[in-house]
């Protein structure tokens, strides 16, 4: 099946040595383990060089929802392991008020290895260009394969346009359910990130928004828990 496209002070590691080729993803019925492990070594586009390692999806093999961010922040970076810095915290407390705990869920990005550039002594964001993006796309297209949620919630415009194969504007297109691969639908909302940039006087309505859309995806949750027998 292919599913449509639709203040800790650094420094810049040193480049390793390029290795003869990127590797490829075998086709055919594999494990999400095997594919993690193919994707630690990926070297198809150049973020690898600066990133510590690969930041793989975590969450239950055949999860009912899966969330889609932007890709590894900084923390994330240096731990492994997706949504566990500021945004990642945010987004825990914001599936609590929607009634989803985290461990039901699959939390992935569109892109694996994390881009940044130096500004002082730190390691700041830099947004993925869309050969990055497509580069990656391989690894998110078999994590949608064989997790195969029944809901993909795409956070932010980059997940937005990894998974829809063309830019989508995030307001016009947040708040409703929309049909996505055979039997999935789609949910796109904002990133949790652009929550810790909005204005102090509008952040608290901005993030009962984002805790609004998230509610949309409860109702996958409580069929998840009724499946494994644990409601």
């Amino acid at each position: 099946m292919t599913i449509p496209r639709q203040p800790i002070a650094h420094r810049a590691p040193p480049k390793r040595a390029p290795r003869t080729r990127a590797p490829h993803v075998a086709p055919g019925p594999v494990s999400l383990e095997e594919v993690r492990e193919e994707a630690q070594d990926c070297q198809a586009c150049p973020l690898w060089a600066n990133a510590t390692q690969t930041v793989f999806g975590e969450g239950p093999e055949h999860a009912r929802i899966m969330l889609v961010g932007e890709q590894p922040g900084d923390q994330e970076d240096r731990s492994g392991h997706p949504f566990v810095g500021p945004a990642g915290r945010l987004l825990d407390r914001a599936l609590q008020e929607a009634g989803i705990e985290r461990d039901m869920v699959y939390v992935t990005n569109a892109v694996k290895h994390f881009k940044w550039e130096p500004r002082g002594k730190r390691r700041m964001h830099k947004k993925p260009g869309e050969g990055e993006i497509a580069a990656c796309h391989q690894w998110l297209e078999r994590e949608l394969q064989l997790v195969a949620p029944a809901l993909v919630v795409a956070m932010g415009a980059t997940a937005a346009r990894a998974l829809l194969g063309r830019a989508t504007p995030i307001e016009a297109n947040r708040g409703h359910l929309s049909a996505f691969a055979g039997e999935m639908q789609i949910l796109v909302t904002v990133h949790p990130s652009y929550l810790l940039r909005v204005p102090d006087d509008a952040r608290a309505s901005a993030y009962a928004r984002f805790v609004q859309d998230l509610k949309l995806a409860a109702p996958f949750a409580e069929r998840f828990s009724d499946r494994n027998g644990n409601a």
